[in-house]
């Protein structure tokens, strides 16, 4: 009996460390994922889409109209997109196992030329599976453009709208900063930190 009871205390041992050891992969996995900015796609200020628009030039009479009305108002809402890419690279081959996960949450800020403009998060859920592809979560970003405008004249602010969509030669610095919530069978996974979100590498710290 005595060895018996020594078998059966060993077994559950080992499988109480061999579920320890998963659950810890698990988590591990889970903090694994990567993200990188993919462009900012949709911009529109004061109601007018920019698109390929770069200079005063390009816009209609009563587009420019439209634009000092709003600026002499003192109120000049700009939304777009900004593109984030998340990868997974679980897909078992780099020593884990295959894992899928899920962006339960995804609050962030962004700051614009050093100025913190905007915070917001996803309006739902987002999979990210484990097949070594990316995944693009869209974040909307709304604000008062007039906020980050330097120059705050017509001028000023349409080259402000078309650095911050990538046209031309000039680019606004933009910085995302997300703390992702990661779901999982354990429960919701936080990120201990926030993660600095740039356009030119993935980075998952």
């Amino acid at each position: 009996m005595k060895n018996k009871s020594t078998i059966y205390g060993l077994a559950f041992l080992c499988v109480i460390l061999f579920t320890q050891c998963s659950l810890y992969k698990t988590i591990m996995n889970m903090s694994r994922l990567q993200f990188k900015m993919a462009g900012v796609s949709g911009i529109n200020i004061g109601g007018i889409a920019i698109n390929n628009k770069s200079s005063l030039k390009d816009f209609s009479i009563l587009e420019v109209a439209q634009l000092t009305s709003s600026i002499s108002k003192g109120n000049l809402p700009t939304t777009f997109v900004i593109n984030v890419q998340a990868l997974n690279p679980n897909d078992g081959k780099g020593g884990y196992p295959r894992t899928d996960a899920t962006l339960k949450s995804f609050p962030f800020r962004l700051l614009i030329d050093g100025k913190e403009l905007f915070s917001g998060n996803i309006a739902s859920p987002i999979a990210v599976p484990g097949t070594g592809e990316t995944t693009v979560i869209p974040l909307s970003i709304h604000f008062d453009l007039l906020q980050a405008a330097q120059n705050k004249t017509l001028e000023g602010v349409v080259h402000l709208a078309s650095s911050i969509a990538g046209i031309g030669n000039n680019k606004a610095q933009l910085e995302l900063y997300a703390k992702p919530v990661v779901s999982s069978f354990l429960g919701d996974i936080s990120y201990p930190g926030e993660l600095k979100i740039i356009d030119k590498e993935f980075t998952s710290k």
